[in-house]
């Protein structure tokens, strides 16, 4: 009898984790009470996690920030009726998990909420007015070379473009910087090979065919864990971008007053293409779409500086419209390219490119929104499906296809001598609850890797017995 291990990926494998990336509420719950505070001291901080908060929890602050003593519980319950209890719930979870509000009580017990002193100090502030000047300071001399709105989208994509090309493999790598580089492996979206250069990853994969203001924002969370490593303070670059969030796009803010911490934070912004500045000392920097829009997510995505380029026949033939190596490299992880001219490209969704895809850690829910988001104006006009509804359901079907199966790893047993040791060691194996599978005729099993030690410990002693 001989013995050989026939290693599967598992099931968790096949079907692989899906990127998730935060929303704003998300983030800032997994920060320390001591950072919020530090950030709930800026008044546009409180500002910017206010308008994320939902109506109900609005509501409850609007109506609280004047009331100079805890609330009892029972209170605010009281102003939503019943059928809004989930709602609630909802509110009150948010409203302590950002460490708005805390619970407490009162004298015989009463169950309160008291909110947060520096909350309600600068929420009242970015409100109502008053207080000192909390926003970039932009009194300075008009620039000599201003800088329009087109000049600022061109920057910005061709900046943040270097990094997507980098993952790609492309052969426009030039640009990308080395803090750039260092985050994309902090991130898990690409790992060092055996040789030392950089591969995509799956999750790798699956950004790629995200939004861009999601990827900005997932890379830029991924950044933010590492700016203390850096000698930076968080609480102060997380309240810069949020200034930024609220700026002006196509005006330029002045540098004055930024300490050294923030002046190397701002270059690290450059590099990604968040902000466009002429030079390191120029004094001046402008914000760009990428960081108005940043922590957007999906539902909020650039689509002013996003032109459409993919049409999609019933045929499966997809022709991507456009010149730029970035774009026909992001068509190819699931379609087989077949021409390529100077401004089309031309390829076929097949069952093997989709599978590929899926393999390479791509969901077809992603592949599906990727199409949808890139959809030529022409597709977009035709009626609101924008894409066929053949091609939908293929490319779903495909991907249920692949998951039926359950791969597992075992180890396989065959070249008996007789009859009578093949059923022996399976009818020992199937006992066990260990028995994969058989096949009586070729004398073949496979039992399951974990068990594989005891079944050959049996087999040995039954060996022994019989000579």
């Amino acid at each position: 009898m001989s013995e050989s291990s026939s290693k599967k990926s598992s099931k968790h494998d096949l079907k692989s984790k899906t990127l998730h990336c935060k929303n704003l509420h998300e983030y800032l719950k997994t920060l320390s009470s001591s950072v919020l505070d530090r950030l709930y001291i800026h008044p546009i901080t409180c500002l910017a996690v206010y308008r994320e908060l939902s109506e109900i929890a609005k509501h409850y602050i609007i109506r609280i920030i004047f009331v100079e003593q805890p609330v009892p519980q029972a209170v605010i319950a009281s102003w939503l009726s019943k059928a809004y209890a989930k709602e609630h719930k909802e509110a009150v979870e948010a409203l302590t998990e950002l460490k708005i509000w805390k619970e407490s009580s009162v004298t015989g017990g009463l169950p309160v909420w008291e909110l947060n002193p520096v909350f309600k100090k600068h929420i009242r502030v970015a409100l109502l007015g008053g207080g000192k000047n909390w926003f970039m300071s932009s009194h300075m001399e008009a620039d000599t070379k201003p800088r329009d709105i087109a000049f600022l989208d061109a920057y910005a994509m061709e900046r943040w473009e270097c990094v997507l090309h980098y993952m790609v493999g492309s052969h426009q790598q030039e640009g990308i910087s080395a803090d750039a580089v260092r985050n994309l492996l902090h991130a898990g979206l690409m790992r060092c090979d055996n040789d030392g250069s950089a591969i995509i990853t799956k999750e790798g994969f699956q950004f790629l065919l995200m939004d861009t203001a999601a990827q900005v924002w997932y890379f830029i969370l991924q950044y933010l864990s590492t700016v203390e490593d850096k000698g930076l303070d968080l609480s102060l670059c997380l309240t810069f971008l949020f200034q930024l969030r609220f700026s002006i796009l196509g005006k330029d803010y002045s540098t004055e007053g930024m300490n050294d911490g923030l002046l190397i934070f701002l270059q690290h912004l450059r590099e990604f293409g968040l902000v466009y500045q002429r030079k390191r000392k120029a004094g001046r920097f402008y914000p760009t779409r990428l960081a108005l829009n940043m922590a957007a997510g999906q539902n909020q995505s650039d689509v002013s500086i996003r032109e459409g380029y993919i049409i999609i026949e019933t045929n499966y033939r997809i022709y991507a419209y456009t010149d730029s190596n970035l774009k026909v490299a992001l068509v190819g992880l699931f379609t087989n390219l077949i021409y390529r001219f100077p401004n089309v490209t031309v390829g076929v969704l097949t069952r093997d490119s989709i599978r590929t895809a899926l393999r390479s850690g791509i969901t077809a829910d992603q592949i599906v929104g990727f199409l949808r988001m890139h959809a030529h104006p022409k597709m977009i006009s035709v009626g609101s499906s924008i894409l066929p509804p053949t091609i939908v359901d293929q490319i779903y079907l495909w991907e249920q296809e692949r998951n039926r199966f359950n791969f597992s790893e075992g180890v396989l047993y065959s070249q008996f001598m007789s009859q009578n040791d093949f059923e022996t060691l399976r009818d020992y194996a199937q006992d066990l609850g260990v028995l994969v599978w058989q096949n009586e005729r070729k004398r073949t099993m496979v039992v399951t890797k974990s068990s594989h030690d005891d079944v050959k410990k049996f087999w040995k002693r039954h060996s022994r017995g019989n000579s």
